[in-house]
């Protein structure tokens, strides 16, 4: 496991959360998961909408999850076969009156930030992928029109780096590393 190196303290739930690649072959038990989505629910959302929708599948239900392989990208499928679960994250984009809800992706993402945190805190890891075929998973999974794919999940317990060819083995293996607060936070206003 990679911790983060931070320049101020944070939670250490925070710190530990990394993508990795190589995952065991281990499945997660229903609850855990159900336990992950739980948290999910609780994310804050414009006129508590909770805009989020997930589908899911298990690696052994191999029909499911052979289609959510399908809807990656070829740079994600060697590795991301792998993981016990795959999820596709969807933001609902309307209000049921039909008015475009602005903030869907926001609150998907704040739901997509309390899974994976829970997940986490329960020993898991995931890793978020753009990189897929939104029109593939679109057709794939019947989704209505008000319903956007955003990112697909690979969701597990971290297995060995030298499962991974390269180049994801190096990526793996590499420093995890951010950004300075300095270069994204301004006081009062942006640099001229």
């Amino acid at each position: 496991m990679k911790h983060a190196p931070t320049s101020f303290p944070v939670q250490e739930t925070i710190r530990k959360r990394w993508s990795p690649r190589a995952f065991a072959s281990y499945p997660i038990a229903p609850e855990t998961l159900q336990q992950a989505f739980e948290a999910a629910s609780w994310a804050p959302s414009a006129m508590n909408e909770q805009p989020w929708r997930y589908i899911y599948t298990h690696h052994a239900d191999q029909e499911a999850f052979a289609k959510m392989v399908d809807c990656l990208l070829p740079g994600n499928q060697p590795w991301a076969q792998h993981a016990p679960v795959l999820i596709l994250a969807l933001a609902k984009t309307h209000y049921d009156n039909g008015t475009p809800n602005g903030a869907a992706l926001h609150d998907l993402g704040m739901a997509n930030a309390n899974l994976i945190l829970e997940a986490t805190a329960l020993g898991l890891h995931g890793h978020f992928m753009g990189g897929f075929d939104r029109s593939k998973a679109q057709a794939a999974f019947q989704l209505p029109d008000d319903l956007q794919p955003v990112v697909m999940i690979a969701l597990g317990y971290i297995g060995d780096a030298t499962q991974l060819e390269e180049p994801f083995l190096s990526r793996e293996k590499a420093p995890r590393q951010r950004k300075a607060l300095a270069d994204f936070t301004f006081h009062q206003h942006l640099p001229a």
